[in-house]
């Protein structure tokens, strides 16, 4: 039951994270902190599902991910400042949770 909870509230802080990262543009002083809200999620997501296997490759994997995790807080406060560089934060998440994706399920095969 917690699991899937757990998924649910990953999926809606997922979809939150990207359409309030769309919308920062309207300027909307509301966005910020929904991106803040739903960034945490998605790192607390991530943060709370660790990997316990002997696989090395994973558990890099794993390491990777928490890494872009924490960038998602990052680009939070980045935003909050007003600076620009809260994308490029972002973008490095992005790729560097799409590079987990795609490799992890090549090696659990």
């Amino acid at each position: 039951m917690a699991n899937k909870f757990k998924t649910y509230l990953f999926y809606i802080c997922a979809i939150l994270l990207a359409v309030s990262a769309a919308l920062y543009i309207t300027d909307n002083k509301y966005i910020p902190y929904i991106y803040a809200v739903s960034g945490a999620g998605v790192a607390v997501a991530y943060l709370t599902n660790p990997y316990r296997g002997d696989n090395f490759r994973l558990k890099r994997l794993n390491i990777q991910q928490a890494i872009a995790a924490i960038l998602l807080p990052v680009s939070s406060y980045l935003m909050f400042q007003k600076r620009n560089e809260w994308f490029a934060t972002l973008f490095i998440s992005a790729i560097l949770q799409l590079y987990v994706v795609i490799i992890r399920k090549r090696e659990e095969k």
